[in-house]
């Protein structure tokens, strides 16, 4: 007969059962709480309106030589829109715009250097802002759901900046004046280049690597080829990914895979370096060369340069 043992572990008449202790559970960070998105719908709201207030600031049947010609002019009053082959987008004349804050070269060398701001906000025309629009809510409003206003909004707002930075530096070496270029596909352009960023510099979180990758590099690469179509303003394009691009090392790190807080970390337990070593890297080489590119850009287009001007807009 088996030996019995009369201690706290005894179990029915005696006899001893041993029962193994389940391993621990895996350590894993609190869930976050949810976000709400309100940033990129105010921006949303801003830019419509903007863009009503610009086409009341145009007045079409009083401004224009045929006045009958206006779109739209017996429904929206001063609120109709150019003919189609003044303006395609279906909007405002480039007077008006510039009026209104749009981006010209030599009024920025005059000393309105804030028109590389103001642009972000205004559109060439409804197609224009129904496009950038739904670019915004579908990618802008993700992303503050993921990373919080205080990350997005200055990705938004610095990558439009450099856009219209990049602008005026093809415009200044192109020797072209007198175009009047708006729109927010810079700052568009902008949180594209951050979501590829995001990814190389947080990779070690991702389950589908390649895939996620992939994706992301065929929905950059079908926005960046609208940059073609002819009056489209691919510099601006190009000034706000790569700003978004180098931002994106800078606002959207994220902490390693297995990583969790000294608050929610047990007794004994080793904690992981919240960040990992290229992390880092990225950071400060997407930092420094943020700074540069934006001293050299802005040295470079804040001095006057004489040219022959010429009309257009572009978005």
């Amino acid at each position: 007969m088996g030996k019995r043992r009369d201690d706290v572990e005894t179990g029915i008449g005696g006899t001893f059962y041993y029962q193994p202790q389940a391993p621990p559970p895996p350590l894993y960070p609190p869930p976050r709480e949810p976000y709400t998105s309100w940033l990129m719908p105010l921006v949303f709201v801003v830019d419509v309106l903007l863009f009503v207030l610009t086409m009341y600031v145009n007045d079409c049947p009083s401004t224009f030589e045929e006045p009958n010609q206006c779109l739209f002019k017996d429904l929206l009053g001063r609120f109709s829109f150019l003919p189609l082959h003044y303006n395609r987008l279906v909007g405002p004349s480039s007077s008006t715009l510039e009026r209104m804050g749009g981006l010209r070269l030599e009024l920025v060398q005059e000393g309105e250097w804030w028109r590389l701001l103001s642009c972000l906000w205004l559109h060439a025309g409804l197609i224009h802002l129904i496009a950038n629009m739904v670019s915004l809510l579908f990618i802008g409003v993700r992303l503050e759901e993921e990373f919080a206003f205080w990350r997005i909004g200055p990705i938004y707002v610095i990558s439009g900046f450099g856009g219209s930075l990049m602008s005026c530096l093809s415009a200044l070496e192109n020797e072209k004046t007198g175009i009047v270029s708006v729109g927010a596909s810079g700052a568009l352009f902008g949180l594209l280049g951050a979501m590829l960023s995001e990814l190389i510099t947080n990779w070690s979180i991702y389950a589908n690597k390649c895939s996620a990758l992939l994706s992301l590099m065929v929905i950059v690469a079908l926005n960046l080829a609208v940059g073609l179509i002819p009056g489209v303003d691919s510099s601006a394009h190009i000034g706000g990914f790569i700003s978004g691009f180098l931002l994106g090392f800078v606002l959207l790190i994220r902490p390693q895979y297995g990583y969790v807080s000294h608050r929610h970390l047990p007794a004994g337990k080793t904690r992981k370096p919240r960040h990992k070593w290229y992390q880092y890297l990225f950071l400060l080489l997407s930092l420094i060369s943020l700074i540069a590119w934006y001293a050299y850009g802005l040295s470079k287009v804040l001095t006057t340069n004489d040219m022959t001007s010429w009309s257009n807009f572009k978005i």
